[in-house]
Order: structure tokens, then sequence, then C-alpha cells
């Protein structure tokens, strides 16, 4: 989603939950913790450049190299910031037969090779530099089966997802950007507007077609492998294996209601402690964002989503101005049906399908530049004076709490990779920048994200995976890293999908 877009649906439209695409690649940073170098390659790498016009052969001009029309396209991801990394060739698959083939011909080559969907990986893991990108987005078919579990292909958007099981009557709870692949979000846990009462996305993973490094395709189920199955529920895209498709259990897709708040400059702190308090006691059938904008004073609102109608919805929405003890500057509640609620979220509630696309596919949705980090709110709530003190000043922040619990920690932190099942919040801090901006906006955002730390938010999401984040390997994956680690090492143990922020290199 244009980020720019986003901010604008601050006073007409909601939550913006941006997840990342499978990343594999490499990427210079600063800081405690940063990711400095490519990891090194091991076991008979060759230094001699993949034999490119063998993998033609096969994929046609579905392989595209630098001197290629459409190249200065193909090989774009979301963030603009990224646009100086140029890989090596980009490939257009179509099957988990063009994948093997692209493994094939690249594998043993000391390049990186990384998968992509959306292209979202807010470091540009998806477009390696000098690699290999096995684009994997005409791969996108929905398919919805008569006993309700949907053969999902690991390219398809969002929006197709949605527009797929909507036509069916189906839902998948899953982040509300439209131009976000659901393979990145899946593999990182899937933090989404209905999470609270249906799961994260990976939670409703039944099973995924993997293709291993070994050009290997394997069904990862509950039965068959197991460990991997384990894994790519929360450990991150780029780990294990290209994924190619995904089974998905989806429940019946009943009416929804969207809400928008927004409250008074000055009022955050208020806002805030109401907030924490309103969503720790909610019912799962609620979710809601509250949104700060970093000023002098910083400002708020509360964006959400509720399973069933209106009134039950502005119950809960009087129940949170009560515990605020501060009335809003306004209210927008509306009745929509699934495809129409998650088309709201995603700031396209009046654009079709195809407008819901980005500009190059004939859409509407432009790309954007950007630095975002995240925390995981503790068990306990967080301050909310000096949290508000972390935001005022910060003119072009913001700060968006994203509510958890319910469903999400019905199950233990090690059922799934994704850990963090008792934490009550995700906080994903963001701000627009350019190459020129850069360096002194994700000054600033550290800034923040470690003051969050501070406050007892130590944690971080994976999908929003950053350079510079200290400990980052515990702060994804906490106690089932090593785990993960095995896992990775079984299914890859060449390094053959190596990269800067892999759970190996943690």
């Amino acid at each position: 989603m244009d980020r720019r877009r986003f901010l604008a649906v601050g006073t007409a439209v909601g939550a913006w939950l941006m997840a990342g695409a499978s990343p594999a690649g490499a990427r210079t940073g600063s800081g405690t913790g940063s990711v400095e170098a490519f990891p090194a390659r091991q076991r008979g790498w060759r230094a001699a450049p993949p034999d490119w016009q063998a993998l033609r052969q096969r994929l046609g001009d579905r392989l595209v190299l630098p001197a290629d029309p459409g190249y200065g396209t193909a090989r774009l991801g979301f963030n603009e910031l990224n646009d100086g990394q140029l890989p090596g060739a980009v490939a257009k698959c179509v099957s988990a037969d063009d994948v093997r083939a692209c493994l094939d011909v690249a594998r043993g080559h000391g390049i990186p090779i990384a998968a992509r969907s959306g292209g979202h990986s807010y470091l540009g893991y998806s477009v390696p530099d000098r690699g290999l990108v096995i684009d994997l987005r005409a791969m996108n078919t929905v398919r919805v089966n008569p006993d309700g579990t949907a053969e999902v292909g690991a390219g398809a958007r969002l929006i197709e997802v949605y527009a797929g099981l909507a036509a069916a009557g189906r839902l998948l709870p899953a982040g509300s950007c439209p131009t976000v692949g659901i393979g990145g979000l899946t593999l990182g846990g899937g933090i989404g507007v209905l999470a609270r009462k249906y799961g994260l996305t990976c939670d409703r993973l039944a099973a995924a077609e993997v293709v291993t490094a070994d050009s290997c395709v394997l069904t990862a189920d509950a039965e068959h492998e197991s460990g991997l199955h384990w894994a790519l529920r929360g450990g991150g895209g780029g780990n294990f294996g290209v994924v190619t498709r995904f089974t998905f259990d989806t429940p019946p897709a009943p009416g929804l209601t969207v809400f928008i708040v927004p409250f008074p400059a000055g009022s955050v702190p208020q806002v805030l402690g109401g907030w924490q308090q309103w969503v720790a006691d909610a019912p799962p059938e609620l979710w809601a964002s509250c949104q700060i904008s970093g000023g002098n004073p910083p400002t708020c609102r509360i964006v959400g989503c509720w399973v069933g109608d209106p009134s039950g919805a502005n119950q809960q929405i009087d129940r949170l101005v009560r515990l605020a003890g501060t009335a809003p500057t306004g209210r927008t509640v509306a009745a929509k049906d699934y495809l129409a609620a998650m088309k709201f979220m995603a700031g396209c509630a009046n654009d079709t399908i195809a407008q819901c696309h980005p500009t190059w596919e004939g859409g509407r949705l432009t790309r954007t530049g950007f630095v975002a980090v995240s925390r995981m709110f503790g068990p306990g709530p967080v301050d909310p004076a000096r949290l508000t003190e972390l935001m005022t000043g910060r003119t072009g922040v913001d700060l968006l709490l994203d509510s958890l619990g319910g469903a999400v920690g019905e199950l233990a932190p090690d059922a799934t990779a994704f850990p963090h099942r008792r934490s009550p919040a995700s906080a994903q801090v963001y701000a627009g920048a350019t190459p020129a901006t850069e360096e002194r906006v994700r000054a600033t955002v550290d800034e923040i994200r470690d003051g969050l730390a501070r406050l007892g938010a130590t944690g971080a999401y994976v999908n929003y995976i950053d350079a510079t984040l200290p400990d980052w390997g515990r702060a994804y994956y906490g106690e089932n890293l090593p785990r993960l680690q095995q896992v990775a090492r079984q299914y890859d143990p060449d390094g053959v999908f190596a990269f800067p922020q892999s759970v190996v290199a943690a």
C-alpha cells in the first residue's frame, strides 16, 4: 500500500499492517546489531556466474536479465529506498518446476537467491543485489475447495486472496495492505485486522508445497515434514525453502463493522491508557489499532474492526470513550461485508479489484520510500506518559499499535514458530523517507524503537524486518530460535538461501 495513501486514511479509512516479503539478499546497516555483509558461502561454492542462458532455455522471456526490456520494472520492490539494488536476474516462475530449474542453475555459485511474493521486504531482501529473484507473482491462483480449505499460490497479493475467498463466502485473517504477498505475510506470522477472532494467518496454514535448496518438492503439514510445517508458521520468509502453494483452513465470512474514532490533540496519554485496558478486556470479536502521529503535541485515532453489527461496535466504542475519559472529535462506523471491509482497511474502498494493484499492473497503488521498525509489547501495559514523550516533536513519524490477544494468545509460544503469543499488541514505527533523508529518518525511528524497548517492549516482528535491531534473532523468535536454526540447517545445510538476518545467521 502507498504509505502516503495510508496516512490519508487517518480521516477516511483504517489500519495498515505491512508485512514483509520472503527475505534474502544483502543490506548494509549501521549501529548496534546492524547487518554488515552477505554471509560467507561454504562447501563447494563457485565464483563463476550462473549459466543464465541455460535457464533461459527453460523459462524463455520469463527470465529477465539486466539488458532485457522490462528489467527496470521487473527488478523493483515496493520500498523506493532499495532501488539501488540490482539483481543479476529475475525469473518469473509459474510452477514449482520453474523454481526447481532456477535453483538447479543458480545453486552453488555464491549468489544470493530470494523468493519474491509481493516485494514488500522492508530492507529489499527479496530483490538481492547481483542475485536471483525467484518471482512468484504469476503463481496467484486462489481456489476454495468444498470442505472450505483454500489453495493459494504463493505469489497472490492480499487483494487477490480476499476477492477469491469472498466469492466463496470464506475469509482468511491477514494484513490490510492490498499488494503485500500472501507468502511473506504467512511465513512471518501474519498479523491482521481479524487476528483476535480468527488467529494469525499462519495459524490457518494447513499445508505448504515447498521447494527446498536441493530442488526437492515437499509437502509440509502436521503429518509430513512436521518440523518444517512448524517453522513455516512464523519462522520468517527465505529461511527454509521456496513455498509455492499454501493450503489454508478458512472459516465462513460474517458481516463486519469498521470504525474510525479520532481524538483531540493533547489527549494521547489518556487515550493510550484507556485503549490498553479496553483491548485487554475486549471480546475477541474486537480488533483495534491505536495510531499515534508525532508532533507538538502528538495526536491519535483509533481504527478498528468488529465482527458483528454496528450496534455492537458502538457499544465497544462507548466503553473506550469512558475508559479514556476524553470525548472524540468524530466517529465513523460502517457495516461492511468481508471484501468491502478489507478494501476499506486497504485504503481502496472505492476502487475496483484491478485498481487495488500496482500502477505497473494497471492499478492505482504507487510505490514509496520509507523507514519502519517494530517492537512487541510485553505482557503488561506500557506507560502512556512516557510513550507520549517518545512521540513528542517527532513530526512525520507514526506509531501504529495493533491489538493482539484473543485467538492469537490461545496457542502456546512454541506451538508455532511465532513466539509473541502473550503480547497484547505490536508496535510499528513508520516514517516516509527519500535517499537524501534516509539517514536522519532512520536515526529518529531507531530512537523511538529503542525507547519502546526501555518501556518493556523488547520483542520485534520479523515481517517488519529491521537492519539495526539489537539482538534481532531473539527479538524476532524468542525461545523458538534454536529450533528454527535446527530446521534451517536440516533443509538448507549449505546456506543456499542465506541472507543477513536468516535464522542461521542469528
